[in-house]
C-alpha cells in the first residue's frame, strides 16, 4: 500500500479515517444540514439484493451521546468517539472541527507536508516513490527510491504509511496549521545515511498525470479523485494520439470525490450506469455523461492500494466490458459515510449503506478481482494486454 501526505487523517481514528471516503463529496456538501444531498440522476436505477446499511438508530445513538455531554459539560467530541468505538461501525470516524476543515481542503487539492508519496516494502521500510516538483522535499534533493527510516527521530520501520503520512504532517488542525513546522528526516540512499530538516508547505496536488510510452500507448496516472480530476482525465485522454492505447493507472489511488470519479468514468463511456448505492434502504444510481471515448484499447491498473472512489470507477469499467483490469486485488472500501456536525463544532460520520458496481457486485471487504493478474511487471503486463486489443480491434 502507498500514500502521499495529502490523505493523512487524524491517527486517532486509526481504522475508519486513515482512509478517503468512497462518498467523500457527500460528507463535505452535507456536513452543514447533517443530511445527504440529492444525487443527480438518483431514482433512475438499482441494485438488487443491496447490503444492509447501518443499525436504525446508529447516527441518533452518537449524536445523543454528544448532546449529552455537552449539556453537562463535558466533551462532545470525545463522547462521539465512545460511542463511535461501541458501535461496531469499521469505517466511522469523528473530526474535530479543524481536522474536518483539513479533511475538505484536501479534497480541493490542497495539502501542508513536504511533497513525498512513499510505500511500504515487503520488509516493511518505507520507500519514497515520487517527491513533488517545487516541494521541500525536491529542494533537498531527496529523489525517488529513497528510503525514509525517521521522522523526527522516530523510527518509521513497519508503520502503516498512513500513520507515517501522519508525521510528515504534523499535528496542526486548520489548511495551513502545520505550514512552517520544521520536521526532520532521517535518510537512506545505497549506503549512504542523512537527516533532513526542512519546513511543511501548503501545497497543491498534483493527482493527474499523463506520459507517453515508447509504443505510443498514454499512461494516465490518478493519485486521488481531488476536485477537477474528471476534467484533467477527460483532456488527457483527448489529448493522446488518435487510436492508442490507454493504460488508466489507480494504483495507490486511495479515493476521494465520488462525483470526480463518475467524471473520469465518462471519459471513457457513452452514458450509463456507473454505480448503485443504497442510504437507510433507499436505493440511488449514479450515471456517466454521454460522449465518452468508447473505441481505444483501455486497461485499468489496480492494486491493494486501489480504494473506494478508485474501486468504483474500476468495477464499472471492468463490469461494463469497457477495460480489462490487470493488477491485484483491491482493498475492499464500498461503503457511504453520513456526517453529523455535533454541538462543538466537530464532525461524526457513521456508514449509512453501500454501493455496488452495475452488474450488482459489492465491493465492501471483498474488493475487485483483477482480469489478469499481475504485481511485478504490472505495467509491463498492461502494455502487452492493450498490444493484443489494438489487434483485435483493427480485424
Amino acid at each position: 500500500m502507498s500514500g502521499r501526505d495529502l490523505f493523512c487523517q487524524p491517527r486517532r481514528f486509526g481504522r475508519g479515517a486513515a482512509l478517503t471516503l468512497v462518498f467523500a463529496s457527500v460528507l463535505v456538501a452535507g456536513a452543514a444540514t447533517g443530511a445527504l444531498p440529492r444525487e443527480p440522476g438518483e431514482g433512475r436505477g438499482s441494485a438488487s439484493g443491496a447490503a444492509p446499511a447501518a443499525p436504525a438508530g446508529h447516527s441518533e445513538d452518537v449524536t445523543r451521546a454528544a448532546e449529552e455531554a455537552a449539556a453537562s459539560g463535558k466533551s462532545p467530541m470525545e463522547a462521539a468517539e465512545r460511542a463511535v468505538s461501541r458501535s461496531g461501525d469499521r469505517w466511522a470516524a469523528v473530526y474535530s472541527e479543524g481536522e474536518y476543515q483539513e479533511f475538505a481542503d484536501s479534497l480541493d487539492g490542497r495539502y501542508t507536508g513536504v511533497g513525498l508519496e512513499a510505500r511500504s516494502e515487503r520488509d516493511g521500510r518505507i520507500e519514497v516513490t515520487k517527491v513533488q516538483s517545487g516541494s521541500p522535499a525536491a529542494a533537498a534533493g531527496i529523489r525517488s527510491g529513497d528510503l525514509l527510516r525517521t521522522v523526527d527521530g522516530r523510527s518509521v520501520d513497519g508503520l502503516p504509511v498512513t500513520e507515517v503520512v501522519s508525521l510528515l504532517r504534523g499535528d496542526g488542525e486548520g489548511e495551513d496549521a502545520s505550514a512552517g513546522t520544521t520536521v526532520r528526516l532521517g535518510l537512506e540512499r545505497g549506503t549512504r545515511a542523512w537527516t533532513e530538516t526542512m519546513h511543511r508547505a501548503l501545497l497543491s496536488t498534483d493527482s493527474v498525470t499523463a506520459r507517453s510510452l515508447p509504443d505510443g500507448i498514454t499512461v494516465i496516472a490518478v493519485a486521488a479523485f481531488t476536485k477537477g480530476v474528471g476534467d484533467s482525465v477527460r483532456t488527457a485522454v483527448r489529448q493522446a494520439p488518435v487510436g492508442a492505447g490507454i493504460v488508466l493507472d489507480l494504483r495507490g489511488n486511495s479515493g476521494g470525490l465520488v462525483t470526480e470519479a463518475v467524471a473520469a468514468a465518462s471519459a471513457f463511456l457513452d452514458g450509463g450506469l456507473v454505480a448503485t448505492y443504497d442510504v437507510e434502504g433507499a436505493q440511488h444510481a449514479l450515471h456517466a455523461e454521454a460522449g465518452g471515448d468508447t473505441a481505444r484499447p483501455l486497461v485499468a491498473l489496480v492494486d491493494g492500494g486501489t480504494m473506494s472512489a478508485a474501486e468504483l470507477l474500476t468495477g464499472a469499467l471492468q463490469d461494463r466490458g469497457r477495460a480489462v483490469v490487470v493488477g491485484s486485488r483491491t482493498f475492499g472500501k464500498g461503503s457511504v459515510q453520513m456526517p453529523s456536525r455535533l454541538p462543538d463544532g466537530s464532525v461524526a460520520e457513521l456508514t449509512v449503506g453501500h454501493y455496488r458496481t452495475p452488474s450488482g457486485h459489492s465491493v465492501d471487504g471483498r474488493g475487485i478481482t483483477p482480469d489478469l493478474e499481475a504485481d511485478e511487471g504490472a505495467l509491463e503486463r498492461a502494455e502487452t494486454v492493450l498490444s493484443g486489443l489494438g489487434d483485435a480491434s483493427a480485424e
